[in-house]
């Protein structure tokens, strides 16, 4: 297969999350039949609600400061799939996917007709092994799992890392996941196992409970990630103490406060990574922090829109209520300081918490793009709109369901150094990141 014939046939496995089907044993088998790969390189697999995608970024930055070669699998993708697998902070390449999909296309279509298993394995399990099978060619000595959805029954805990994390937890996925905090805190504290390390950012006390139940169940002694951290020292610049070291004046890359947690977990991991026989010093932990990036995760992007001024754009995957709550307190920090009205094109999945993220948000918008990104998955913007007048009723609002129409509107409408925010899904970021990528290519700059 080329690239394209590997998207499609992906894609004809059905939607990531529509079509999720929890469980190891497909994976399991899949692995196997590819000789194993995982078992070549040693793993870190962090799990949790918010940061873990951004702890997985800033722990890759770490060790690739470091000079080990380093592997890293996220997801989601915000415009091409190739962003999930990422060696040596390089994305693969689409002929290297392409020729790794087609490696695990063919194992399990034999799977199939073996009858091993009953049907194909789902999207995310194709892709989790093409990343398995990528690092394991290219000699990486360290992979960073970042779990898709859960823990227990994730197709990344069929890795079987050694060395785990869990940021902090809160709701999100009930239907897959449980209906309680307690009940999705067991699902993905579920990838502690006997004789592993295990990290743990701080938590709700239910969710700490069900936590240390498990690490005493398995013989673990969880590191808490240390609350030691100065107060601001300048722009973005912290001291972090823990128990093996202190970190002066890190200047964090990744923006807004609640990166401090995901620094000091990462931080944490480092340390823990070190025991186990990676040189990972002191110089390489403040280097990697620097220097980390997460694109569409409090992502800038500069573009002007006249000679009067310039409209800096803010785009942040902010999916439930624990997300919307870290960057609301970012945009209101922003909006103290630059005095600038802020204006949210917003379009989420009608699965999430829509309620509750937009009583956090709208309140804060002089100005609401309400939008509908490509996805079955999609809340519909006349239910959006009803929530518009619900928490912002003095706030001016109007519907354009076309993302790439809602941020040009967005954008053209602007009074000069304002704030846009484009937010409420990672899918609508990303169709909005590369609608500016291929506008503004010599004139932007994402940030």
């Amino acid at each position: 297969m080329n690239f394209r014939e590997a998207n499609h046939y992906l894609l004809s496995l059905g939607h990531e999350t529509l079509a999720i089907k929890l469980g190891l044993r497909n994976i399991e088998l899949l692995l196997e039949s590819l000789g194993n790969p995982q078992k070549s390189y040693k793993s870190v697999q962090i799990a949790g609600t918010n940061g873990k995608g951004s702890t997985a970024a800033m722990l890759d930055s770490i060790c690739r400061a470091a000079g080990i070669p380093v592997g890293l699998y996220t997801s989601p993708h915000l415009v091409s799939i190739t962003e999930r697998i990422k060696i040596g902070g390089h994305e693969i390449s689409e002929d290297a996917f392409a020729r790794f999909a087609s490696a695990v296309r063919l194992a399990a279509e034999q799977l199939v007709v073996s009858k091993d298993l009953a049907a194909l394995p789902t999207f995310f399990e194709h892709v989790t092994a093409i990343a398995l099978l990528a690092f394991s060619e290219a000699g990486v000595e360290l992979a960073i799992l970042e779990t898709g959805l859960g823990g227990r029954l994730d197709a990344t805990t069929a890795v079987g890392a050694k060395t785990v994390a869990i940021t902090p937890i809160s709701l999100d996925h009930q239907e897959y996941l449980g209906e309680t905090i307690v009940e999705v805190a067991a699902e993905k504290a579920a990838i502690i196992r006997p004789n592993s390390t295990a990290v743990v950012a701080p938590q709700l006390e239910a969710v700490r409970r069900v936590i240390l139940e498990r690490c005493r169940e398995c013989g673990v002694i969880p590191v808490w990630t240390t609350e030691n951290i100065s107060e601001p020292e300048g722009n973005c610049v912290r001291t972090f103490r823990t128990e093996k070291g202190v970190y002066e004046k890190v200047r964090l890359a990744l923006r807004g406060a609640h990166q401090l947690t995901n620094a000091a977990t990462a931080i944490a991991l480092a340390e823990a990574l070190r025991l186990e026989g990676f040189e990972i010093g002191h110089d390489a932990i403040v280097e990697g922090l620097g220097s980390a990036r997460h694109p569409g995760r409090l992502e800038a992007f500069q573009t002007f829109k006249d000679e009067a001024g310039k409209a800096s754009v803010l785009l942040d995957g902010a999916h439930n209520p624990a997300g919307a709550e870290a960057l609301r307190i970012y945009l209101e920090h922003a909006r103290q300081m630059k005095n600038a009205p802020i204006s949210i094109v917003f379009g989420a999945m009608a699965d999430k918490q829509l309620d509750e993220m937009a009583a956090t948000l709208f309140p804060i918008a002089s100005r609401l793009i309400l939008t509908q990104p490509q996805n079955l998955r999609s809340a519909r913007v006349e239910d959006l709109r009803k929530l518009a007048e619900k928490y912002a009723p003095g706030a001016s609002s109007e519907v354009i369901r076309e993302s790439d129409a809602a941020i040009e509107r967005a954008i053209s409408t602007s009074v000069p150094n304002s704030v846009i925010c484009v937010t409420g899904s990672l899918y609508l970021v990303g169709e909005v990141r590369e609608w500016l990528a291929n506008r503004y290519e010599r004139t932007g700059k994402f940030s």
